[in-house]
């Protein structure tokens, strides 16, 4: 028999520090509230849902994806979060943490707005009509946006500044609209917004793979600041709002933030600094001819800073785990052997020859765009 997952262990680490002896009789849940988790099967709703499964404050887990998962305590609803007979689903739920979002960077755009607004429209609403009382939406820090100007902390009441150039931001911008608003469509119904921070665990976006190259990518003149959260603190933080020890909009990670020179420090890997106009340019110019996933908005988050407090679960007694560090440790551990540059992963012959030279980022970055154009030229003259 194959070992459970890893990340499923480590949900369950969260709660249990022995996970390999399991009793052989379940304890009678008769309080707590009965939480419905969408998006059950993978990622943070695999570890929220095996977490929440072992806990004795939670009375039941119904566990809601297109596919069945692996924890065997949830019961399991198997249908796409569109469909409006989530509603059935739902009842005698007191709780939705809805974590069923596409910000996957291979997606195509369009298919993942429409998956996301929608799916998100389609479980408020039918919270509503099942008597739900609260839903948990999981968006990012990424919404109040990586500009120059930006304090360091933010404060979590910060106006929310992102517009929709980054991968998935226009989403999570919309996600959050429909969360303040739902409560006014459907009085009774309370929404809770959780905003982490560059998440890490089994996660896969811009900014991870921003760790994945071989020269971390400087632009001229700008200032990163960077804020990591582990998954395992984002669940226990979910956990939180789930049981309604926090409420409204707030935002998880760790506490304080690096400079750019102490990550370089941290990971050995040395800087590439390049203008802001040809990084950006380059970057655009790639996105646009489809050899990069990563949109030129992207770069902002690895420029600006964005960190911001995370007083409202600190008041509410919830602590990390995991420092900036750690999960920067991790995340280099993760990612180990895997080669990108401006977005894109590189097969281990193509990385080979960018890491030859010190120059070799810069080349990748510009001279595939300038390799394109020259080919476009060359068969409008044929």
């Amino acid at each position: 028999m194959s070992s459970p997952d890893p990340q499923v262990r480590a949900a369950r680490n969260l709660t249990d520090p022995s996970p390999e002896s399991t009793p052989e009789k379940k304890r009678p849940r008769s309080r707590g509230p009965v939480v419905a988790v969408t998006g059950a099967a993978t990622g943070v709703g695999e570890l929220l849902t095996a977490h929440l499964a072992a806990s004795d404050e939670i009375k039941q887990v119904i566990a809601i994806d297109e596919r069945r998962g692996e924890v065997s305590e949830a019961t399991w609803h198997i249908l796409d979060v569109r469909d409006p007979a989530i509603a059935e689903k739902l009842r005698g739920a007191d709780v939705v943490v809805h974590l069923a979002l596409d910000l996957d960077l291979e997606t195509d755009p369009a298919a993942r707005t429409a998956y996301n607004v929608r799916g998100t429209q389609t479980v408020l609403t039918a919270a509503a009509a099942a008597g739900v009382h609260r839903v948990v939406l999981c968006t990012s820090a990424m919404v109040y946006g990586a500009l120059a100007d930006n304090d360091v902390p933010l404060s979590e009441d910060a106006e929310l500044r992102a517009t929709a150039e980054a991968t998935g931001v226009g989403d999570l911008l919309e996600i959050e609209r429909l969360g303040r608003r739902a409560p006014r469509a459907h009085p009774g119904l309370n929404v809770t917004v959780v905003r982490p921070t560059v998440l890490v665990g089994g996660t896969d976006t811009a900014l991870t793979r921003y760790f994945e190259s071989p020269r971390l990518l400087v632009v001229a003149g700008s200032r990163p600041t960077w804020q990591f959260c582990h998954v395992e603190d984002l669940v226990t933080a979910l956990e939180y709002a789930a049981l309604g020890r926090i409420d409204g909009e707030f935002a998880v990670g760790c506490d304080g933030w690096l400079e750019q020179e102490e990550v370089e420090e941290l990971s050995g890997v040395r800087r590439m600094e390049l203008p802001s106009a040809v990084a950006l340019g380059a970057a655009a110019r790639l996105h646009r001819i489809g050899l990069t996933p990563s949109p030129a908005g992207d770069l902002a988050y690895t420029m600006h800073p964005w960190v911001v407090s995370v007083s409202r679960l600190h008041d509410a007694g919830w602590r990390p785990k995991w420092t900036n560090e750690e999960v920067l440790g991790a995340l280099l551990e993760e990612v180990e052997g895997r080669h990108t540059v401006a977005g894109r992963r590189l097969g281990r012959k193509d990385a080979t020859a960018v890491s030859a030279t010190a120059a070799g980022a810069t080349v990748a970055l510009l001279g595939t765009a300038a390799l394109v154009r020259r080919a476009r030229k060359a068969r409008r003259r044929i």
